[in-house]
């Protein structure tokens, strides 16, 4: 058989070694499916989907000190910051199928806030795993409270999960909302509907 032949390098999760077994094990799968490597369209898939799971993985090796680089700031700012509609993608830890959809991120500084871009990125840090929504939703409130100790975090998540979606229960359109409120969003009222009705 005329396999492309596996030239791998050692990533941010997986080593050469662990690459080239991942390849072995997707050759298996598509020769099982008759479907054999060297056909013109999945000749070089195994090595493609060894590659690929480097990148999608790619939060567990995150640095959060290295991501932030110091983007932390001390202004004299005591109203609500809010960061809506961050996209991200991840992988359901169940069947390793893909969800995705948007992340609304919101705090009340108490000395502190966080540099913009650093939100998005802590988000794909978070959603770059294995994952279930609700635990993203409660790491991305919880990593802003450790960083920055503001007098509230709030985390809104919605998302599409291809599990429901194309196998299972097989409905497209459901959307999964889940949230995580500390400090004053969780305990005082107007500061919460004030959060939620910025990100509507």
């Amino acid at each position: 058989m005329n396999q492309e032949k596996k030239q791998f390098e050692d990533g941010l999760i997986f080593d050469s070694k662990v690459k080239e077994k991942i390849s072995d094990h997707v050759s298996f799968f598509l020769k099982s499916l008759g479907n054999h490597v060297d056909k013109p369209g999945t000749k070089g898939t195994p090595n493609r989907v060894a590659k690929m799971y480097d990148e999608l993985l790619s939060g567990y090796a995150t640095d959060i000190n290295k991501l932030l680089n110091n983007a932390l700031f001390e202004v004299k700012y005591d109203e609500m910051v809010v960061v809506k509609d961050i996209d991200f993608f991840s992988l359901c830890e169940h069947h390793m199928l893909p969800f995705h959809g948007t992340v609304s991120v919101g705090y009340l500084p108490k000395d502190k806030v966080i540099g913009l871009s650093k939100i998005p990125r802590l988000v794909d840090m978070f959603s770059k795993r294995l994952q279930v929504q609700e635990r993203m939703t409660q790491e991305i409130a919880h990593a802003i409270d450790g960083l920055i100790s503001p007098k509230g975090v709030g985390v809104v998540v919605e998302g599409k999960h291809l599990c429901a979606s194309m196998r299972g229960v097989k409905k497209p359109n459901v959307m999964m909302s889940t949230s995580a409120l500390l400090g004053v969003f969780k305990k005082n009222h107007s500061s919460r509907e004030e959060f939620l009705n910025h990100i509507k």
